[in-house]
């Protein structure tokens, strides 16, 4: 039986209960008095002094019969309410039991009443908290494989060099190695910090002029697009955004320098400020399927390897763009670009 229904129940019969007080009072207290008269008849020497001595305190009667009924009452309500919770206490155990080893239990309840909706509720936060363990477990699987991998090219390239006599040129080469592969954990460690910094939100929010945020950001990009033979395009128009600007330069930097890697020689990159959406980035590169798009979004997650721009970066550009706009209450969407590539669309709130 649900809740609802139980609740009800206990409600009718406490109605019932409270109307017919009065005559129950009245029908204990004659039942009181037949049965002392009955005790008070027997042949029991001593029994009618007795009597006679608790008829001085027949006045009391009626109050005793009262509180009698009172603790009744309120011992039949306790049990009662116990009855009417019983479902939600049912349901309490099983829940307090959830962690991290068994994630995937779920409650999948019948009805629709208001405990079946609470359970259901429950279900669909164990989802999302399920989803964001498994997330946060593939995240550090995924952060340790991919330092794992060039530690383990350095290790390998250091015993290479001292298992043997090196030539000045082959030493060129392995320090050159060496240093290529240091600079890729530098921007790995780089972006996690990046990510975990914008992750926990805003220290502080003032006015930002984002199109001169934009403009900087390109200025400082263009001999990057210039060697990968990458034209680009702008349209900066006057837009204040609430927030913080290092962020904000690292969203633009990140979006700007992942269009510039997945283009193509000749190709194009397009930089758009205004209303709505605030921000707009294109580029023309591989054509990006549809279905392939928000997991380009997720940590470590790449598309392809062929890059007009073959600095290997750690696959967290997307994700660190993510995270710095839900920083500033804003949405970020992608979609395939027209002409190849990807278009990337931020919104972000107008100054308060």
């Amino acid at each position: 039986m649900s809740p609802r229904r139980r609740i009800l129940l206990v409600g009718v019969l406490a109605l019932l209960v409270g109307y017919s007080l009065p005559g129950l009072e009245k029908w204990l207290l004659s039942w009181v008095w037949w049965r002392a008269q009955q005790v008070c008849d027997l042949p029991v020497p001593g029994l009618e002094t007795a009597c006679r001595a608790a008829g001085e305190f027949d006045a009391l009667l009626p109050y005793l019969a009262l509180l009698g009924l009172v603790v009744a009452a309120v011992a039949a309500l306790w049990g009662a309410a116990r009855w009417c919770l019983r479902p939600v206490r049912d349901l309490a155990e099983p829940v307090a039991h959830v962690g991290p080893q068994n994630l995937g239990y779920r409650i999948r309840p019948r009805g629709r009443d208001e405990l079946a909706r609470l359970a259901r509720a429950i279900d669909e936060m164990m989802e999302r908290i399920s989803a964001g363990y498994e997330g946060q477990r593939r995240f550090a699987a995924n952060a340790s494989h991919e330092l794992r991998t060039p530690l383990a090219v350095q290790r390998t390239l250091i015993e290479v060099g001292m298992a043997r006599t090196l030539t000045g040129e082959q030493l060129d080469l392995l320090t050159a190695q060496l240093l290529q592969t240091n600079e890729r954990n530098e921007r790995l460690i780089e972006g996690l910090l990046a990510l975990s910094e914008s992750d926990q939100g805003l220290r502080s929010s003032t006015p930002q002029r984002l199109d001169e945020i934009a403009g900087a950001v390109l200025a400082a990009y263009a001999d990057r697009a210039a060697e990968a033979g990458v034209t680009v395009e702008s349209q900066l128009a006057p837009r204040v955004v609430p927030g913080e600007r290092v962020l904000l330069e690292r969203l633009v930097t990140n979006l700007v320098e992942n269009a510039i890697k997945y283009n193509r020689p000749g190709g194009r990159l397009t930089v758009t400020v205004g209303g709505n959406p605030a921000l707009t980035v294109v580029n023309t590169g591989q054509v990006v399927p549809a279905e392939a798009v928000a997991g380009l979004f997720e940590p470590f997650r790449r598309l392809a390897r062929d890059r007009t721009n073959q600095s290997g970066g750690a696959g967290l550009g997307l994700a660190i763009a993510r995270s710095i706009t839900q920083a500033h209450e804003g949405i970020i969407a992608a979609r395939p670009g027209e002409d190849g590539g990807l278009r990337v669309d931020v919104q972000l709130p107008g100054p308060h």
